[in-house]
């Protein structure tokens, strides 16, 4: 599978990766909250801007991470159409205005409170992404589960969760694997055959992947009965790195992020900016 495809620990030499793993972890979830509770246009302009700063700092290449975002981008233009199917009138219902662009049916009608309100919902999913990606595609999973292990958590969560960011593109390399096996036994799933047979024929690789997650859960279960795992209460680890300023630093303009969306999204005690009053 190709790696452009595979969401993974990606190493470089960079400002974010010398992060410790909480720290990141913090970061993005401060930042998921700064994005998720505004729909002030003004607040996820400057998120953006930040948001796409930070994974030009990581060193990443767009390219590295090409698949994640062509995926995004199918998945927002499916719910952008199904918003405006289901609920045409949506925008001028929270703008408490009307402006009328074009009609396509009697009840379908294209304003500009409805196309604002899309693209606001269009730009909170790419403000969060990049966020998103980085703490995957720059986050050594083991030096997370020592980080974690660092500030009091159980180095048994901690080692759970470095297995799971492990285990995220093996995942998708099974998926591809048995994707690729099923067309071979003529179970068409290419651009050639229909959506909904796609979705229908799509169903025959979940069994399989399904049961190759639970073969290999039950392999690692084994493998660390074996080695004694959670024998002792505490372990040492190969992997750990000491909190630095920058490690500080970046906790602090996270909570300086999540204060300016706070103040400037609720001052008006709405969360939505409207431009058309």
């Amino acid at each position: 599978m190709s790696a452009k495809t595979v969401l993974n620990y990606i190493p470089k030499k960079s400002v974010i990766h010398e992060l410790t793993g909480t720290t990141k972890l913090a970061f993005f979830l401060l930042f998921t909250f700064a994005s998720m509770l505004t729909y002030d246009t003004r607040v996820l302009v400057v998120l953006m801007v930040i948001s796409f700063s930070a994974f030009f700092l990581s060193k990443i290449k767009f390219k590295e991470v090409r698949g994640i975002f062509l995926f995004l981008l199918i998945f927002l233009l499916l719910n952008n159409f199904f918003v405006f199917l289901f609920d045409p009138g949506h925008g001028s219902d929270l703008y408490g205005t009307e402006h009328i662009l074009f009609y396509i049916t009697k009840r379908l009608v294209v304003t500009q409170e409805q196309l604002f309100y899309m693209v606001n919902l269009t730009m909170k999913y790419f403000v969060a992404l990049p966020v998103a990606i980085l703490f995957i595609s720059a986050t050594d999973p083991s030096e997370f589960a020592a980080s974690l292990n660092g500030i009091g958590v159980s180095y048994k969560i901690g080692y759970a969760v470095a297995i799971a960011l492990r285990y995220i593109p093996d995942i998708q390399r099974d998926y591809q694997a048995i994707s690729q096996a099923q067309q071979a036994r003529g179970i068409e799933l290419g651009k050639n055959e229909r959506l909904w047979n796609r979705l229908k024929n799509s169903i025959n690789i979940l069994l399989p992947l399904v049961l190759s997650c639970l073969s290999r859960i039950d392999t690692v279960s084994n493998a660390m009965s074996l080695r004694g795992f959670g024998k002792n209460k505490k372990r040492s680890w190969y992997v750990k790195r000491k909190y630095t300023s920058k490690d500080f630093a970046a906790i602090a303009f996270g909570i300086l992020i999540l204060i300016f969306s706070l103040v400037v999204t609720f001052h008006d005690g709405n969360r939505f900016y409207n431009p058309f009053v």
